[in-house]
């Protein structure tokens, strides 16, 4: 080693960094025996700010600009050090450089599910996903509480902590925001603000700041998820009967294609045969006639039974015909009187020897034989 490159080591005259990495916090300046020579520029960028500690103290701060190292620049060092040798003396000192831009796009996630209990669902398992973007804003406190006197700090050091930090602070959201899971997707601006102030309160100790923070995703778990879709299609397919009835007749056009008909689906001949009765008493279940309702003998339409005339042909509909308990004349079976001969209709009747119920039209218990009365 020549003299020059003693003397050029032994007293920096520029200090500066330029980050080449997007996750670079910190970063020593490496200075040969930690010596700087009084009077040497120090040049720092925007988004970062230079720390020089001195024997394990912080004795000055720098904020963007452009320095010649002096007394007037350094006061806090001037007075650790109290100059006795000139302004041009070496001085000892470490120098880190740290980077307070925005560390963007950073992942979190839920690594276990959250447990909470749902109005609706009861207790459920909720994961949820998103991004999150920080600073550093006290530049002297995260060297004190965090990075400490590593050369070089990264934000894979400290992510994993935030990261813990903000799942915590969600959890605990989500519990106490009782919130029903269907509407989470209504909140997710909502309570990524509210998580936002509730975290930072634990990053300002850190000297960091949260500058944004997204949920993406709140899921449920898969099994919920399956039975939801279920129950979304169940209300899209609407008249399940006409569903059925088109899904066979879509099942009997495919098996109709294969070469062989139903025995060239696959199933044989004694499946197709199988395959064929399922289908006929598909169509059967779906024609049955529901029991509020009647056929119209003029035009074959179906009539709701509390009709007196159909809705298509306007034919009037028979009325049920029951006989009068007095008269044994045909009367409407809703009647209360009977129009002929004006005796009440009964709607319950009992055998006056044995007490056994009796129908209205029956002239003798059928259980002792004893006439009605």
């Amino acid at each position: 080693m020549g003299i020059f490159d003693f003397i050029k080591n032994q007293f920096i005259e520029v200090i500066e960094w330029t980050d080449t990495t997007t996750n670079t916090i910190v970063y020593q300046f490496p200075v040969h025996k930690h010596e700087i020579k009084m009077g040497a520029q120090l040049t720092v960028r925007e988004s970062q700010a230079a720390i020089f500690v001195n024997e394990g103290q912080i004795a000055d701060i720098f904020n963007p600009g452009r320095y010649v190292l002096s007394t007037e620049n350094m006061p806090v060092l001037t007075k650790l050090k109290s100059w006795m040798y000139g302004f041009n003396s070496p001085f000892k000192a470490d120098v880190y450089f740290v980077n307070t831009k925005q560390f963007t796009d950073q992942k979190w996630g839920t690594a276990n599910p959250i447990m909470m209990r749902d109005a609706e669902f009861g207790v459920i398992r909720l994961r949820a996903f998103g991004n999150f973007s920080f600073r550093v804003t006290d530049p002297a406190q995260f060297l004190r509480e965090v990075f400490g006197t590593n050369q070089v700090y990264d934000t894979q050091n400290i992510v994993g902590q935030i990261r813990r930090i903000i799942i915590s602070g969600l959890s605990d959201l989500l519990g106490e925001s009782k919130i029903p899971a269907l509407d989470l997707a209504m909140y997710y601006d909502e309570l990524s603000e509210h998580a936002k102030e509730k975290i930072q309160k634990h990053l300002d100790a850190l000297g960091l700041s949260l500058t944004s923070l997204f949920i993406e995703n709140i899921s449920l778990p898969e099994e919920v998820e399956k039975v939801l879709d279920k129950r979304t299609s169940m209300g899209i397919l609407g008249d399940l009967n006409k569903y059925t009835k088109y899904q066979s007749a879509e099942a009997i056009r495919d098996a109709a294609q294969n070469d062989g008909g139903l025995a060239g689906a696959g199933v044989g001949l004694g499946a197709g045969a199988a395959l064929g009765n399922a289908f006929s008493q598909a169509f059967q279940n779906i024609n049955q006639q529901p029991n509020n309702s009647v056929i119209c003998p003029k035009c074959q339409a179906k009539v709701p039974v509390d009709h007196r005339f159909c809705g298509n042909c306007g034919n009037a509909m028979s009325t049920p015909q029951i006989n009068c308990v007095k008269c044994n004349a045909e009367i409407p079976a809703d009647a209360k009187f009977c129009p002929k001969c004006g005796t009440p209709q009964a709607i319950e009747r009992f055998c006056p020897k044995c007490g056994q119920q009796m129908e209205v039209s029956s002239k003798f218990c059928p259980k002792c034989g004893t006439k009605a009365e």
